[in-house]
């Protein structure tokens, strides 16, 4: 289990908790919006478990949480262990996935491994081969948002407004899909250099304010960020 990249502290990514982030390298799917290209390809920083784990245990009475990301984290088989250590030593943890692993995501849950969980809806359910340009078990992200959706766990939706690729009308049916969501938000896009693939741009401020304003009956707790 190699860690590609470690952020040692973050306000942002762990809401309401002062944080660090691990990046884990590797995902299924192939977004072409996606701003992490070289981390999904596998490469980025080669971090032992043991490194990041001397690192944390100086961060104990410091950092309240260690924020779990990628790529796609559920791809690790090691990944309950890791988290057990991570809450043995008293931090909390955020996940983020994109809920294609429906039944991991559901044993980290069950087991109290993670206090948070960000997933990524990438588009509407018909959108999904366009936005992930793969072929995708929908019925396991399916299940994944209605898991959320029960409120096993704090959780957070979100969605990459990637003008080309997720249009007006998939947020609309987002919106339908995880109607009541607890806290939904629709992401700037930002082109990093290091993205997947090409067609995305990004809608203007004026435009997600049209974006949220037209599924805010469905979602009440939609919401922008990173604009």
């Amino acid at each position: 289990m190699i860690i590609s990249g470690l952020q040692k502290l973050t306000l942002l990514d762990f809401p309401g908790k002062t944080a660090c982030t691990v990046f884990f390298g590797g995902c299924n799917f192939r977004c072409p919006f996606c701003h992490n290209a070289s981390l999904v390809r596998g490469a980025g920083e080669r971090i032992t478990v043991e490194d990041f784990f001397s690192f944390l245990h100086g961060r104990q009475g410091i950092l309240d949480g260690v924020a779990v990301t990628g790529g796609e984290p559920l791809l690790q088989p090691e990944l309950p262990a890791f988290l057990q250590r991570i809450k043995d030593m008293g931090f909390q943890v955020k996940l983020d996935t994109n809920g294609s692993f429906y039944e991991r995501l559901r044993e980290l849950v069950e087991k109290g491994l993670v206090d948070y969980v960000a997933m990524d809806i990438k588009s509407s359910k018909e959108g999904y081969v366009r936005a992930t340009e793969c072929a995708v078990d929908l019925n396991s992200v399916c299940k994944s948002a209605a898991y959320l959706l029960e409120g096993h766990v704090e959780y957070e939706f979100r969605t990459t407004a990637a003008k080309g690729i997720v249009n007006p009308e998939d947020f609309r049916g987002i919106a339908l899909w995880i109607q009541g969501a607890e806290r939904y938000f629709i992401q700037g896009f930002v082109d990093s250099g290091d993205l997947l693939g090409t067609g995305a741009k990004a809608y203007s401020r004026e435009e997600m304010e049209a974006l949220r304003r037209d599924i805010l009956p469905y979602v009440p707790s939609a919401a922008l960020r990173g604009v």
